[in-house]
């Protein structure tokens, strides 16, 4: 049987693209191509996974964006990262999840979008 095997990307629309992906490059370290994107190639040494996930349509959990989307990427260090992000002015959740999962902390993009970084576990 044909099946999925991975997520195959993450697509949105942006109200200025190429000033979106400099951001994205500038604060998260994005290597952004000369087309626009990002590919990432899987690394056998690099822990976590890819998910795709679908939620409740009244959920808060992408509060406080009103996207209808939450990218999530993973971080090798979370709490260097989100320092790094507050330094630059970037918007950063104070909260910080621990879990069996991983840490998870949070930052809203300069178009309102919430997104997720995750730091899997050890």
């Amino acid at each position: 049987m044909a099946k999925v095997i991975g997520l195959g990307g993450i697509f949105f629309k942006s109200r200025d693209p190429k000033a979106l992906s400099e951001w994205y490059a500038r604060h998260l370290g994005l290597p952004v191509d000369d087309w626009g994107g990002v590919r990432f190639d899987e690394d056998e040494q690099r822990k976590g996974y890819t998910l795709w996930s679908a939620f409740a349509a009244d959920t808060d959990y992408f509060a406080p964006s009103a996207q209808p989307y939450m990218i999530n990427f993973r971080v090798d260090d979370l709490d260097g990262l989100l320092a790094q992000l507050r330094d630059a002015g970037v918007t950063v959740d104070e909260n910080v999840q621990d879990s069996e999962f991983g840490r998870f902390g949070w930052i809203m993009d300069p178009e309102g979008t919430r997104v997720e970084l995750w730091q899997p576990p050890g």
